[in-house]
């Protein structure tokens, strides 16, 4: 007996010394577990933008938890300090020997989120690439083309690099082409506005751009309010300047074109009008941007939905707190179904 109380004693005595650190081991995980919960997990409805904070505070309170573990250990206060200080230079190591160039595109996604020259779904031009925006991320922004590929550029190139963004107001379509001499530039102007009026855009004007040896440039162009179609807006406004020049007679050739080959006398370089068939699709009805632009157009949408359903559950809570008896029930059961909704719009991966 005397043997098992003093293996009992000594076993007591032994393990005495680590109580503080189970005890402050215990409670880091159990607050860094509810802060992760509270925080990330239960919030279904928080946007990549809202979430980022919270993960940055999460990154902060476990490295003070690391701290607090480490001031428990059972040993010396010399032995103590060299503990903390060596998870100081492991963090400071993480951090010097990352890829700077990661953490420059990491400080420049924290930039574009504060500063949102653009959002997803806008069309930007940065340099030789132009797109919508599909997908903002940390450490790169996605744009897809007109040629539906996705290119990702680097958060600090896009920073650093004048970005100009299509204002979801309207954008401003236009043409170039070049003329003769021999027409007087108020004849033609009519008929570039009347082009600009069929192609469906609004508050057209012509612009002589040039006088050249042979030729006269213009510019036609006019205000297009509906910007997720400008693709098919720059083949409209095209196709009815041909349309437009054709029927009023005007030739769109360059002089030189005579100069290279000889064309009897009295003939015009216009096509003859044909009839299309009854089968074939209008031209006009097309739509290339729900192919070119689709995973842009789709997380363009997931975003508005997001902020609809965010927007719906705010005045949920906010009737919430002056609600009561049946009424408040029949608000829960909403702002239930409002959050099912919104971590099915979440969810949704976008087309890669």
């Amino acid at each position: 007996m005397r043997v098992a109380k003093l293996f009992m004693d000594t076993m007591f005595h032994g393990i005495t010394p680590f109580f503080p650190l189970l005890a402050s081991l215990t409670l880091v995980i159990v607050i860094l577990a509810g802060l992760h919960f509270f925080l990330l997990a239960k919030p279904v409805h928080l946007t990549q933008q809202q979430k980022l904070p919270r993960q940055l505070s999460m990154l902060v309170l476990t490295l003070i938890g690391l701290v607090v573990i480490a001031m428990s250990l059972p040993v010396s206060e010399s032995t103590r300090n060299q503990v903390i200080a060596l998870i100081g230079v492991l963090a400071s190591g993480v951090i010097a020997f990352s890829s700077t160039t990661m953490v420059g595109n990491l400080m420049a996604g924290l930039v574009l989120r504060v500063n949102k020259p653009f959002k997803v779904g806008d069309f930007i031009r940065v340099e030789q690439f132009s797109g919508r925006v599909a997908e903002m991320g940390l450490l790169d922004t996605e744009i897809q083309t007109d040629t539906r590929e996705l290119v990702a550029l680097s958060n600090t190139f896009m920073v650093n690099t004048p970005i100009t963004v299509t204002r979801g107001s309207g954008a401003v379509i236009s043409v170039d082409l070049s003329l003769g001499y021999e027409l007087h530039h108020s004849f033609v102007e009519k008929h570039l506005l009347t082009a600009a009026a069929n192609a469906g855009l609004d508050e057209a004007f012509v612009q002589v751009t040039s006088l050249g040896d042979f030729s006269v440039s213009y510019r036609v162009a006019g205000l297009l309010t509906d910007v997720k179609s400008m693709l098919s807006a720059r083949s409209r406004l095209h196709k009815a300047v041909l349309d437009s020049l054709h029927h009023a007679g005007i030739e769109i050739v360059s002089p030189s074109f005579m100069n290279q080959r000889v064309q009897p006398v009295g003939s015009t370089m216009i096509p003859q009008m044909s009839t299309p068939d009854k089968g074939a699709v209008d031209d006009q009805e097309s739509s290339p941007e729900a192919i070119v632009y689709d995973k842009a157009e789709q997380a363009a949408e997931q975003e508005k939905s997001k902020a609809q359903l965010q927007e719906q559950i705010a005045e949920c809570d906010a009737q919430l707190a002056m609600a009561e008896g049946e009424n408040k029930k029949r608000l829960k059961e909403k702002k239930m179904a409002l959050e099912r909704q919104l971590e099915g719009v979440m969810t949704t991966a976008p087309p890669s």
